[in-house]
């Protein structure tokens, strides 16, 4: 519930150390939020409202490429945190350690971001974000399996995808500082990626399901748009998603 940025980065770098250090008491005695606080900018969009993205190297294309990762970032602190918040009672401490480490990445990954649009010339609120993020948390706020699928499994994972030929655009132009923002983010989504996809087929095993079955099913139910390739299979695979989860479901 806290909307700052800043003080958001901050809460979270404490909350994860203060568990990792245990000084926090595995106790759940209040409900998490239908949503998270939020700053009064950027001003959120419905996704068809945004103003669209321009492919050329301009500055002011730069910019709205930094500021569109920066709002990811954000909403994914909310996302780690509403993790291991809502659901950590019943899956476990190390379910909640994973999760709190996820949101103190996430919290750094923004810090990274937020500084970079600053150097030049912007911040975080200059310019409008798009809403649908948050709205596959509330989708499946009632079942852990569902969120696992979605938000690890397929919202995170497709930074596996888009993000290497991002790093490669981005030092074209000559940014190196950029590209290594994005390799750090790179190597960290697929440990993210990792720990939603090991709970996930844990959970599926406990209950003598298919993990790639139900994965199917619930993307089939809870995600709308289907999947996207071409899919960086080597990336994918190194955070436990192989291929037979996801072949033959690209749009």
């Amino acid at each position: 519930m806290t909307a700052d940025p800043q003080a958001k980065v901050m809460a979270t770098r404490g909350i994860a150390r203060d568990w990792r250090l245990g000084r926090l008491s595995f106790t759940f005695a209040r409900s998490m939020p239908v949503r998270p606080a939020r700053p009064a900018e950027p001003v959120l969009l419905p996704p068809a409202q945004m103003p669209r993205r321009g492919k050329g190297g301009s500055e002011r294309n730069r910019i709205a490429m930094w500021h569109s990762l920066a709002h990811i970032e954000y909403v994914a602190i909310d996302l780690a945190l509403d993790m291991a918040g809502r659901f950590g009672a019943a899956m476990g401490e190390e379910f909640v350690s994973d999760f709190l480490s996820v949101a103190a990445d996430e919290a750094m990954h923004f810090a990274l971001l937020d500084r970079k649009l600053r150097l030049m010339g912007s911040h975080y609120g200059a310019l409008p974000a798009h809403s649908g993020l948050w709205e596959t948390a509330e989708r499946t706020a009632h079942d852990v399996a569902a969120r696992l699928a979605i938000v690890p499994m397929v919202l995170e994972a497709r930074g596996l995808d888009v993000t290497p030929p991002m790093i490669a655009r981005v030092r074209s132009q000559g940014d190196e500082n950029g590209a290594r923002i994005l390799t750090r983010i790179l190597d960290d989504e697929i440990r993210h990626v990792g720990f939603g996809t090991k709970h996930f087929v844990a959970r599926c095993r406990d209950e003598r399901i298919s993990p790639q079955k139900r994965w199917k099913s619930l993307l089939k139910t809870y995600f709308r748009g289907g999947l996207k390739g071409p899919f960086n299979d080597s990336a994918r695979l190194a955070a436990g998603l192989s291929q037979d989860f996801y072949a033959g479901l690209a749009s």
